[in-house]
C-alpha cells in the first residue's frame, strides 16, 4: 500500500522537474481497438491522479466494415499508431504513479505500455469517431469524478490493480458485502467486490467505474465509484 499527497511541492531541485522526460502527459499503447475509449481510460487512470484530457489514437473501423449494430462506417485508417492514447494528468507526479502501477497490466487481453510522453499537453487534432461511436478526444478537466481535486483528495490511497475492489455510492437496496460505517438510514452503501482474478477486476473497473445507476422515484442517478482495495480478500 502506497499513500501519496495530493500535491507535491514543485521546486527547481525536484528530480522530476529536472529530468528530461518530465511531463504531465502519459502515453499508453496496447489498447484494445474495439473495447477501449476515452471514458474507459479515464476510469482507470483517475485512480492515480486527476485526468485533464484524453486523446485516443485507436484506429477506427476501415471503410465498408459493418459494426455489430449493422451500421456501415465510411472512414479511413489513421496514420498514427493504432491502439495508442495520450492522457494529460494534473501533474507529472500523477503520471509517475500511473506508469508505476499500470504499465504492463493486461486489459481485454492486451498488455498495456504506459510511459511518460515527450509532449507537455494534449492538443486535440484529427478528432474522429471510435468503433463504439465515442469521440477519440475528451476533456475531463471539469468532471466531478476526478478524485484529487478537493481537500479530501489527500485521503486517496494509491493501490496497484488487485482482484478486490472497493465500491462506493451504491444504492442502499443493492446486495453485497458492505462496510459498517454508515447508519441504516443512509441512502448509499460502500463495500467490497471480490473477483476471480486481477484481470477480471481491472476490466470491470475499466468499464463500470462511474457508471450511473438509476432507480425508480429517485431524482438523480447514483454514480458508482470503484477503486482497488487495500484488503487482501473479503
Amino acid at each position: 500500500m502506497i499513500s501519496y499527497p495530493v500535491l507535491l511541492p514543485k521546486t527547481s531541485s525536484s528530480s522530476y522537474l529536472t529530468h528530461a522526460t518530465s511531463s504531465s502527459v502519459a502515453m499508453v499503447s496496447g489498447l484494445h481497438p474495439a473495447k477501449m475509449n476515452c471514458s474507459h481510460i479515464f476510469n482507470l487512470f483517475c485512480l492515480y491522479g486527476n485526468v485533464e484530457k484524453v486523446s485516443a489514437a485507436v484506429r477506427p473501423l476501415p471503410a465498408k466494415q459493418t459494426r455489430p449494430d449493422g451500421l456501415s462506417l465510411q472512414v479511413k485508417f489513421m496514420k498514427s499508431v493504432a491502439g495508442t492514447a495520450l492522457v494529460e494528468m494534473g501533474d507529472e507526479y500523477a503520471v509517475d504513479r500511473a506508469v508505476t502501477h499500470l504499465d504492463s497490466i493486461k486489459v481485454f487481453g492486451r498488455k498495456l505500455s504506459v510511459c511518460v510522453s515527450k509532449q507537455q499537453a494534449v492538443i486535440p487534432s484529427q478528432v474522429f469517431e471510435l468503433p463504439d461511436g465515442c469521440s477519440s478526444y475528451q476533456d475531463f478537466s471539469l468532471t466531478r469524478n476526478n478524485r484529487f481535486s478537493s481537500a479530501q483528495g489527500s485521503r486517496n490511497i494509491i493501490q496497484p490493480p488487485a482482484a478486490l475492489c472497493a465500491e462506493h455510492n451504491v444504492p442502499a437496496f443493492t446486495k453485497f458485502k458492505v462496510f459498517d460505517a454508515k447508519p441504516a438510514s443512509s441512502k448509499t452503501l460502500s463495500g467490497l467486490l471480490e473477483f476471480d482474478s486481477k484481470l477480471e477486476a481491472v476490466e470491470a473497473l475499466t468499464v463500470l467505474n462511474h457508471h450511473q445507476i438509476r432507480i425508480p422515484n429517485s431524482c438523480s442517478p447514483f454514480t458508482l465509484k470503484l477503486c482497488f482495495s487495500t484488503s487482501p480478500h473479503l
